[in-house]
């Protein structure tokens, strides 16, 4: 699960060089591991594949266009559900504080509620955990999904794989109450110097702040091989 959470997390970053390089790599992984099913696996191919033969400026620009252009696609999770309210910075602090007690370091200038630097998060806990940890902004994943699928976006394929992982079910009321209260897409209060910068968690125990995709992937690989010769031994 660990390899198909940072596949996910990767996915959902801005379009790169090293991205597009390696697309073969995310593939490997989600097959090696077979956390999803394999519908959801057909399904990420037509951003996989896209993603690897795009022309990179227009694949940063499409990106953008979704992401950075509409509130109502934002990937941090706390827009949707605090919106500008004074309950967002607590809310922030709050899961900022739970990745130092699970004993990680956040090595970015992202906020903790960027959904990449989230699954990265999840990406290092135990599976049981992990998908407990999904399930609590599985509403926000499937609002997200819904309206990227209406957008016709090809990176619907990565929330639903999200959702496919998850312990539990979006809560529908909450679910309800997200479309409802949809963020308008107004130009002006549009941030238009959000920047991604490279995520990565080090943990002074085990994995040592891998950097880079395939660094990240290998790394994943790296751990769960360890944890089986554990087991067996």
């Amino acid at each position: 699960m660990r390899l198909t959470l940072r596949a996910q997390a990767i996915l959902l970053g801005y379009p790169s060089a090293e991205l597009q390089a390696n697309i073969s790599e995310i593939r490997e992984a989600l097959t090696s591991e077979k956390a999803l099913p394999r519908a959801a696996i057909r399904r990420l191919e037509p951003l996989l594949a896209r993603l690897e033969t795009q022309d990179l400026l227009d694949a940063q620009a499409d990106y953008s266009e979704l992401f950075d252009r509409s509130r109502a696609l934002s990937l941090h999770l706390f827009e949707h559900v605090h919106g500008e309210s004074r309950e967002r910075g607590q809310a922030m602090i709050d899961l900022g504080q739970q990745y130092i007690d699970h004993g990680y370091l956040l090595e970015t200038q992202e906020m903790p509620d960027f959904i990449p630097v989230f699954l990265e998060f999840v990406s290092c806990l135990r599976p049981a955990e992990a998908r407990e940890m999904l399930g609590e902004p599985a509403h926000v994943f499937a609002a997200l999904e819904q309206r990227l699928t209406e957008r016709g976006s090809d990176y619907a394929s990565v929330l639903s794989a999200l959702l496919a992982l998850a312990a539990h079910r979006p809560d529908a009321v909450a679910l309800e109450e997200l479309q409802k209260n949809a963020p308008s897409d107004d130009p002006a209060r549009i941030d238009d110097e959000w920047e991604e910068k490279p995520v990565t968690f080090t943990e002074p125990h085990e994995m040592g702040g891998p950097t880079g995709i395939v660094a990240k992937i290998r790394a994943a690989r790296k751990a769960k091989v360890s944890a089986r010769t554990r087991t067996e031994g």
